[in-house]
């Protein structure tokens, strides 16, 4: 199976994306991620046990055209 890409998450119809997906995509280790989220700088929602990103707001973190911080 070949790594998931920022391709591929735009093209998803998927909500949210696991810790898991995160690091393929961005080709880093899963405790990295969760660094990120713990710092704020990748956006979560827990459920549970289970720690999600919504695909949305992650793939607006790579926009070539990023909103101000007051508007997201």
């Amino acid at each position: 199976m070949a790594p998931l890409s920022l391709s591929a998450v735009r093209a998803s119809d998927a909500a949210a994306l696991t810790i898991a997906d995160v690091a393929a995509v961005l080709g880093v280790d899963v405790r990295t991620v969760s660094k990120g989220i713990e710092a704020g700088t990748i956006p979560s929602v827990r459920l549970g046990r289970r720690v999600l990103i919504p695909r949305e707001k992650f793939l607006a973190l790579w926009t070539a055209d990023p909103a101000p911080e007051g508007d997201r």
